[in-house]
């Protein structure tokens, strides 16, 4: 510091302090780790190994051993194959080592030796990790409780007592299941600390479950947390005091629409009954004065999420939900001209308000709009009106299209003559390829509609065949981007279904003769031929004998009127052993009819 590189008198200091007036302070104590002691983060009064000599001071007896012992249950968690045989070998080498080098004891170096020799086979990878948690480590230090401390230290102590949150510097997992009163308390405590700027828990996805019940943190406890828990403290005296006071004055200073409607959602979240007022004034205020359609839509998928967390914590939203409301019809009649005229990078982001926007009022539901209808009635009629509109780029257009049709407000017939008009001779290939782009891009199951039905993929290689050579330099670029994105199981389909010509699927005869036409009413099949590509079939069912004795594989896709199940065991288990036998016995393919197209009487599965 250039303060104390400065040599000066205790005279000039009493002089220049002088006339000051006197302020009265306190110390206190932050906690660290053994990590901020080593010299590997740059703190360069420390030392190279505080995790080691943590162990010499904390080890009652036997250091050697007890470290060993560390060592192989660190190297064991990490799937590393270490039994009680390799300890004892590692223990008695690190002794002969040190012995061989005069020393009454081993030491760091001899252990280290004797762990890469033994424990980690040689490599220096496992040894890095021991390296790492072991000898540097992560504990975190302690501060006595009798230590000055900021009432909002104290207070937050004392809800991590209570809700049995110790803080640690190893990062961790927390699962919180709302449901519970003491892990609902558990994630309000660490979202009012987020909105205090105090990261110690980071939301992250739940693996078992994808309700709105439950909850991922991680939780990394670092020294420098202490020191914003202080200097939160000009905010409150108590957690939520502070938050609250944090959030209302975060809603006057926001910039944006979005700032405040995400700032709102963490007030749910974070449950601040008082600052929630103040946050929806603001945001009604800001709604009202904003005639950005682009930040009317991104400020709604964020305020739905808002009334679903709501909805969950026993919040009352009832002014969230007007706002909403009233912010979602504002999105309506705007987003139409706010989509002409638009240039490539313009319209990708379009289209990602109109998906945001599409979840958005699927999660309202069929809340009333004022004086307009239902609201996903009116979204509808405006997803109609952008699909229709030539002044609206493909790739809206096409995102359009695609939104009503998994809505099942779009029939596949009207789907596949929309896609016919676009890609037809007259319309350029480039706009053709956003539209193609639109519909079935991204991660939106669009490839998988392309398998099940082969008139759009007939369609788009109808098209993609007819592009001219000066053209096709400037789709392919939008093209491998639409197709990377599908899973590598659909692509290897929808090359398939290419290779052997989209619509040619018929049904594949056994081997055997053919079936007689006089017993062709004996099989009742529900739908066309399938061509079993693209293995979302349900899979081929046992034997079935119909009255006239006729022996045929069947599937699932086929109904139940005539047939009989096998009538013994023996019958069953050589249909299961063996499959269809085709000498002397006609034996066919029926057709399968998808698990999510299957009538709810008549068929089987």
């Amino acid at each position: 510091m250039p303060a104390l590189r400065q040599k000066t008198t205790v005279a000039a200091d009493r002089a220049l302090l002088k006339g000051l007036a006197k302020v009265k302070t306190d110390m206190t104590w932050v906690p660290w780790t053994h990590r901020r002691l080593s010299r590997i983060s740059g703190y360069g009064a420390g030392i190279d190994s505080p995790g080691w000599y943590g162990h010499l001071f904390s080890a009652p007896d036997r250091p050697v051993e007890r470290w060993m012992t560390k060592v192989a249950g660190l190297l064991r968690a990490e799937d590393r194959i270490v039994s009680s045989a390799h300890v004892i070998e590692a223990v008695r080498l690190a002794e002969t080592l040190a012995a061989m080098r005069g020393r009454p004891l081993p030491g760091l170096s001899e252990t280290t030796d004797a762990v890469r020799a033994v424990m980690c086979e040689g490599s220096d990878v496992p040894l890095a990790l021991v390296q790492d948690r072991l000898v540097v480590g992560d504990v975190l230090g302690e501060v006595p409780s009798a230590a000055p401390a900021v009432p909002l230290q104290r207070d937050l102590a004392r809800l991590q007592r209570r809700l049995r949150l110790k803080p640690e510097a190893l990062e961790r997992e927390l699962e919180l299941d709302l449901r519970k009163e003491n892990d609902a308390a558990r994630s309000r405590l660490l979202h009012r600390l987020r909105l205090l700027g105090i990261a110690w828990g980071e939301p992250a996805a739940s693996r078992g479950s994808t309700g709105t019940f439950r909850e991922t943190w991680r939780l990394r406890w670092e020294p420098e947390l202490s020191v914003r828990v202080a200097e939160a403290g000009v905010w409150g005296t108590t957690v939520l005091s502070a938050a609250t006071a944090k959030a209302e004055a975060d809603a006057t200073t926001a910039q944006g629409l979005a700032d405040v409607t995400a700032l709102a959602e963490r007030c749910l979240l974070a449950e601040l009954p008082d600052a929630l007022p103040a946050v929806m004034r603001i945001l009604a205020e800001r709604a009202a004065l904003d005639t950005d359609v682009g930040h009317l839509a991104q400020a709604l998928p964020a305020l739905v999420r808002s009334l679903r967390y709501g909805d969950v914590r026993g919040t009352d939203t009832g002014a969230l939900a007007e706002v909403a409301a009233g912010l979602a019809e504002r999105v309506f009649v705007g987003l139409p001209p706010a989509c002409a005229a638009l240039d490539a990078d313009a319209a990708e982001e379009m289209r990602r308000h109109v998906d945001g926007v599409h979840g958005a009022v699927g999660l309202l539901g069929d809340a009333p709009a004022a004086a307009q209808g239902h609201l996903r009635v009116r979204w509808q009629s405006v997803l109609r009106v952008l699909g229709a509109r030539d002044t609206v780029p493909g790739v809206i257009r096409g995102r359009a299209v695609r939104l009503l049709l998994d809505d099942g407000e779009l029939a596949q017939e009207e789907a596949a003559r929309l896609m016919g008009l676009v890609l037809s001779p007259g319309t350029p290939p480039a706009d053709a390829a956003a539209w193609i782009e639109g519909f079935v891009g991204g991660g939106s199951g669009g490839g998988m509609l392309l398998v099940h039905d082969e008139r759009l993929l007939g369609l788009v290689d109808a098209w993609l065949t007819g592009v001219p050579a000066e053209a096709f330099t400037d789709v392919l670029p939008l093209l491998r981007r639409t197709f990377s994105a599908y899973e590598p199981g659909v692509r290897r389909t929808l090359g398939e279904l290419v290779r052997r010509g989209p619509g040619a699927g018929a049904v594949r005869q056994q081997p055997g003769p053919a079936y007689p036409a006089s017993r062709q009413s004996s099989i009742k099949c529900a739908r066309t031929p399938c061509c079993r590509s693209c293995g979302c079939c349900s899979g081929w069912t046992k034997w079935k004998k119909t009255p006239a004795t006729t022996n045929w594989w069947g599937c699932d896709g086929v109904t139940t009127e005539g047939l009989r199940k096998p009538t013994t065991r023996a019958e069953a288990g050589d249909t299961v052993r063996n499959g269809p036998r085709a000498e002397g016995r006609p034996v066919t393919t029926v057709p399968v009819i998808p698990l999510w197209e299957r009538p709810s009487r008549g068929a089987r599965g």
